[in-house]
């Protein structure tokens, strides 16, 4: 090993973040490899570039940081403009959830997300390459993961395809892990789970950047298990663009308003409030417009609907905190209305915490439970 990846791999044991069973993969796998030539975030915060400053680009490569991969709109090297498309997880937060999985020699495991195939080197390493099967959407990085896995020695079979399907040439599995946060788990999954096998993914919603949930595969088909704590910055997530507003809230539209003393502190900010009402509006997108001016504290919250066209603006303007803020509501569902009862039943319920929840998958319907799976908190199809 080279000297910052034998640091690394010594700093996450002594933090208790590396457990003795993944230590020796954690050794084994380069972890640059599995990087771009230029990585976000030196020391300065600014890119660092391979063919500028070597030094600097192994010190990056080897910190305890997720490191964007791949830029959506731009150019694929770190340089140019749009959003990260996946990334190289942080190894600490892959580390621990690697454990989670509670895997073992002779497990079969599905990735769902390959990214960069860094995910897939460890579980390889760990399970040997017939054992693990890794699916992909994005086929130019599903293309360089089996670059960089040949390049580190792997050969674990990776898929090019939606992951929401799974595999099945290869099922059953042992264990599902998901590196893509989903708004309701794919019941493929479930089906290509053999009983007493487990599903890991990060849970979420357009209120809550996710939860992690780890769900037992029963004998009759469903899933069951809680939240097992908050979803990972290296996730990937599907975003919604700011743009569904201008597409749904149209200006001549008729739309009746009220006002309300209700604040977004609960139900939007906090972490544990916003995964509650997401759970109950899981269809439902919300997106907030702030003022052009940053030094104006004035900003509108709005909910959409697209099956329904319906939508609400809930604007935020301080000077009207006392008297209450006012709200615009369109279409057949009355949307503000909704995160109201859903805010007041968590309220009522005591303001769990998040991890007190719980997610049950069967083929035509999810249930979301607080503290037991018979106490259904929400509930879809």
């Amino acid at each position: 090993m080279i000297p910052a990846h034998r640091r690394l791999v010594a700093r996450l044991a002594v933090d208790g973040d590396l457990s003795p069973d993944w230590r020796g993969a954690f050794e084994a796998v380069p972890r640059h490899l599995f990087l771009p030539d230029v990585i976000d975030g030196g020391d300065d915060g600014l890119p660092v570039d391979r063919r500028d400053d070597e030094t600097g680009w192994w010190e990056a490569a080897y910190a305890d940081l997720p490191v964007a991969a791949r830029v959506g709109g731009g150019l694929g090297d770190g340089r140019g403009p749009g959003h990260p498309v996946t990334a190289s997880p942080a190894p600490s937060g892959l580390a621990r959830v690697l454990d989670l999985l509670q895997v073992s020699p002779g497990m079969r495991v599905l990735e769902i997300g390959t990214g960069t195939g860094y995910g897939a080197a460890l579980l390889s390493h760990r399970l040997g390459d017939d054992a693990v099967t890794s699916v992909e959407i994005d086929f130019a990085l599903a293309e360089s993961a089996r670059v960089s896995l040949m390049a580190a020695g792997f050969a674990p079979l990776v898929v090019s395809g939606d992951g929401k399907y799974g595999w099945a040439a290869r099922a059953p599995f042992d264990r599902v892990f998901s590196c893509v946060a989903v708004r309701r788990v794919p019941y493929a999954w479930v089906a290509q789970t053999q009983p007493g096998g487990r599903v890991l993914t990060t849970w979420a919603n357009s209120f809550h950047e996710g939860v992690l949930v780890d769900l037992e595969v029963g004998a009759y088909g469903t899933a069951r298990g809680p939240v097992v704590g908050g979803g990972h910055a290296w996730v990937r997530r599907a975003h919604d663009p700011l743009s569904v507003v201008d597409t749904y809230v149209r200006a001549d539209a008729e739309f009746s308003v009220t006002r309300t003393r209700l604040g977004p502190e609960e139900p939007i900010r906090d972490p544990h409030g916003s995964f509650a009402v997401g759970v109950r509006m899981p269809t439902v997108v919300h997106r907030t417009r702030f003022a052009e001016d940053p030094a104006d504290p004035r900003y509108t919250v709005y909910l959409v609907d697209p099956h329904t066209w319906s939508w609400a603006s809930w604007h935020i303007d301080p000077e009207f905190r006392e008297e209450g803020y006012e709200v615009r509501q369109h279409g057949p569902r009355r949307l503000f209305h909704e995160l109201e009862a859903a805010h007041e039943l968590w309220v009522e319920a005591g303001r769990p915490e998040r991890t007190r929840f719980g997610l049950t998958v069967a083929f035509d319907h999810q249930l979301v439970w607080l503290d037991d799976p018979h106490a259904v908190f929400a509930s879809s199809r």
